[in-house]
């Protein structure tokens, strides 16, 4: 990627460069597997790892346990798809997603996770997180949306607010799903090109194209100062888009106890897209 000019990593153009499609997924080098996986063996495990999350929730339910599930990860890289994965045969009024807009004026006058909070599984419930308390050392980071000084303190608090949540005895999962700068860019010219999808590419989109180096330091700092033993960062490789349903749905599964879990079904999380927080940031520095 380093040999593709730098003006070609944009939105600009009619459509995406073939300079950078050669790079994408699973054309380019440097990708986990070399095929997407097959559609016939992705319904089939799907199907079986969603009912796999039915008896978790059941058990959740009749537990009276609190489950959040933190998405975070690049832009385009699948979170929204991931989690409707997740949602799709759970009972809705014990699983929910939150996904919020931008504060409000009110919102930025609170303590910043207040927001948050408001939105934290009672007992018995499942939440998804569609982005997260994350924005802030993410997209507000990068887009200059905060001051350094707010980011700063983020780091500081974050590991202590997430102490407090699995201290009070919540269930806490941090999955970050990550693509290659040219499978995000192939993705955001499908945004671009479908009128199908076109509600999700926004002008921030537009900017964040040329801030793949900012994302980058912004990631790493993530997972050097969030990726505690109390709560753990999951790094899944979501090129493949199916596969990294199915891991993240793995990731889950194998991260709770449950009544008559099948573990043939459940497995492992894939070493080869699958890795700790900190693991990755190993790579990065």
């Amino acid at each position: 990627m380093r040999n593709v000019p730098e003006e070609l990593w944009s939105l600009d153009f009619d459509e995406l460069p073939e300079q950078i499609a050669r790079l994408t997924f699973p054309h380019g080098p440097g990708y986990a597997h070399d095929a997407p996986i097959g559609k016939k063996e992705y319904r089939r495990t799907l199907r079986a790892l969603q009912a796999e999350l039915v008896k978790l929730q059941r058990h959740v339910r009749e537990a009276g346990e609190r489950v959040v599930v933190v998405f975070e990860g690049s832009d385009a890289a699948g979170k929204g798809g991931a989690i409707r994965r997740f949602m799709r045969h759970l009972n809705p009024r014990a699983a929910r997603v939150v996904a919020l807009p931008k504060p409000t004026e009110v919102e930025r006058g609170q303590w910043y996770f207040q927001r948050y909070v408001a939105h934290l599984p009672t007992a018995g419930e499942i939440v998804f997180f569609d982005r997260s308390w994350y924005n802030r050392a993410g997209v507000e980071r990068v887009m200059g949306f905060c001051s350094e000084e707010q980011w700063r303190a983020f780091f500081d608090e974050t590991p202590r607010f997430e102490q407090m949540l699995v201290g009070d005895g919540i269930r806490l999962i941090k999955i970050w799903l990550t693509v290659s700068r040219a499978e995000q860019l192939k993705r955001f010219y499908e945004r671009k090109t479908n009128i199908l999808k076109s509600w999700k590419l926004s002008p921030i989109d537009h900017v964040a194209v040329g801030k793949w180096d900012d994302y980058s330091t912004a990631i790493a700092d993530i997972f050097r100062h969030t990726d505690t033993d109390i709560a753990p960062w999951t790094v899944i490789d979501a090129n493949d888009q199916r596969r990294a349903r199915l891991q993240a749905m793995r990731v889950v599964l194998s991260a709770l106890g449950y009544p008559h879990k099948d573990v043939a079904i459940v497995g492992q999380p894939d070493a080869k897209l699958v890795c700790r927080g900190r693991e990755l940031l190993a790579g990065m520095d």
